[in-house]
């Protein structure tokens, strides 16, 4: 199948599982439902040619389906006249809000993270499970277990397909912006595996960011976290070499950045923080435009990402955070100070391999290169991603052969 098809099959599943689970006041049939008119699409298509109405065409294989289910139950009947008299025009009205809708309840507080990940995935995405199970590097059959679960679990808690009251609006908005954040960072460095990138993730994420910057406008988060994505994924093409092993940010050739994401990521951050108090993303994403603004390594403005990391610690107190801040610290007042706050984290981040890869680089900066090595190697046994496990064991070797 085409590109064009597949992207505009990604666009339309939010739309249309809006429409079918607001018909028939139930999301787990829906979606379901939505999924094989997906399917039915991504078979039929490529050979009848694309219809002169998608949406439509989806709206009726999803409509037909939930008839059928309907069938076996007693209200049979009034359910079928009810599909009957609801049948699907080409010209009836979007709903514009139903994306929004749909993401809100795939991001339901009552769910995991992951579950919310996975579902947010499909009925958002448009993704299918073996798809998303691939991403991952699950069973497909583990990946449906968990899709459905969240869906019973969303069913249980006697949510009803509408947006959040005034009261919960933020909260919630604020569980969207956090699982598509981790879908990105997933996407962009992977947790576990052999490949460093998830394209397709970090893709699918700024995808959906931009569908929700489109919704919501004004939300100067919103925009901060769309700006983030951009500002990151433009390094993609340098973080990797010629056989995916990782280039650490002050080696990349930064002519190979993406200066159109970078120049749009700018435009972004600069709009947002003109509205109001800056948020979490904003700040993350003023941090990512800092670097992208030095032409070399040498020509970064440390004192400003350091005071930016200070306001974030401020705003969110977090040992990812305080791990990144040491770090700073370290490039404007010397690695001695960046290693005495990271003895600070000892206790949050103990086993984590960036504490042990944070410290070793800091302490091969300082002139220790024992200490380095050891750091290097315990990094290396506490990845679980094979590109920083090979990067970090031959930063090791390398300091030992020198």
């Amino acid at each position: 199948m085409s590109a064009v098809p597949e992207d505009l099959l990604r666009e339309l599943a939010p739309q249309v599982l809006g429409t079918v689970a607001r018909r028939y006041g139930d999301f787990d049939a829906a979606e379901d439902a939505v999924q094989e008119a997906l399917l039915a699409a991504a078979t039929q298509w490529p050979s009848s040619g694309l219809p002169d109405n998608p949406r439509g065409w989806l709206l009726q294989v999803a409509s037909r389906r939930m008839a059928d289910q309907a069938r076996g139950e007693q209200a049979r009947r009034r359910r079928e006249d009810i599909a009957a008299q609801q049948e699907i025009t080409g010209t009836e009205v979007r709903h514009a809000d139903d994306t929004l809708t749909v993401l809100f309840l795939s991001c339901h507080p009552k769910l995991t993270t992951a579950s919310a990940i996975a579902l947010t995935l499909r009925a958002v995405g448009g993704l299918t499970t073996a798809e998303i199970a691939a991403a991952f590097r699950v069973p497909e059959a583990t990946m449906a277990q968990r899709i459905s679960r969240a869906k019973q679990r969303i069913a249980r808690s006697g949510a009803t397909f509408r947006m959040p009251p005034d009261d919960e609006w933020r909260d919630r908005l604020a569980s969207v912006l956090h699982v598509l954040y981790l879908i990105f960072n997933e996407g962009y460095t992977s947790t576990a595996g052999p490949d460093l990138q998830r394209i397709e993730l970090a893709t699918e994420s700024i995808r959906l960011a931009r569908m929700v910057r489109a919704l919501l406008p004004d939300d100067p988060e919103v925009a901060g976290l769309l700006a983030l994505m951009l500002l990151t994924d433009a390094r993609r093409h340098a973080r990797t070499g010629p056989h995916g092993e990782l280039i650490p940010l002050e080696d990349q050739d930064r002519a190979r950045w993406d200066t159109a994401l970078i120049r749009e990521g700018v435009a972004l951050l600069e709009s947002a923080m003109a509205r109001e108090a800056v948020g979490y993303y904003q700040l993350h994403a003023a941090i990512a435009a800092v670097h992208d603004d030095a032409a070399t390594s040498d020509e970064t403005d440390w004192p400003q990402i350091l005071r930016l990391y200070g306001l974030l610690e401020n705003l969110t107190p977090n040992p990812m955070i305080a791990l990144n801040r040491a770090i700073a610290a370290a490039m404007v007042h010397g690695p001695a100070e960046g290693l005495r706050q990271l003895d600070e984290l000892d206790n949050d981040l103990s086993g984590h391999h960036r504490l042990a890869a944070a410290r070793a680089h800091l302490l091969e900066r300082a002139g220790d290169v024992d200490g380095a090595i050891v750091q290097y190697r315990r990094a290396a046994d506490r990845t679980t991603s094979l590109p920083e496990q090979r990067y970090l064991t031959e930063r090791a070797a390398r300091l030992r052969a020198a």
